[in-house]
């Protein structure tokens, strides 16, 4: 990825498409699946959504694969595919605004109060 591609995000474009049209090949219900997976994990991106691409890439493996297999999607995610979304992106480390935002907020008040060693 060169700079420009960076900057301008035309290589997560360029991802994403490949992405959906992975995802069209799928039964209907995994396709409904993925746009709710897709919906619940925006919260946890970073400002770019970088640090989402590839949780979206091995989510939609795992359809993949379990479509393939036969299986049913609730038999690999579940029912409660929001909690599912929230352990995969705590599992990755993805962090949500709120915490990013929680976090500076708490790194400032320490630092104007004097408070070493605020991680």
């Amino acid at each position: 990825m060169n700079f420009w591609e960076k900057v301008t995000g035309s290589d997560m474009t360029k991802e994403f498409k490949k992405f959906e049209l992975r995802a069209k090949k799928l039964p209907d219900d995994f396709q409904a699946a993925w746009e709710e997976i897709k919906a619940h994990l925006w919260m946890y991106s970073d400002f770019t959504g970088r640090n989402l691409m590839p949780i979206l890439d091995n989510v939609l493996g795992l359809l993949e694969e379990t479509s393939s297999e036969g299986q049913r999607f609730q038999e690999v995610l579940g029912d409660d595919i929001k909690g599912f979304c929230a352990a995969l992106a705590g599992e990755e480390g993805a962090k949500s605004f709120r915490d990013k935002w929680r976090e500076q907020l708490n790194n400032n008040i320490a630092k104007k109060l004097g408070v070493q060693g605020r991680e």
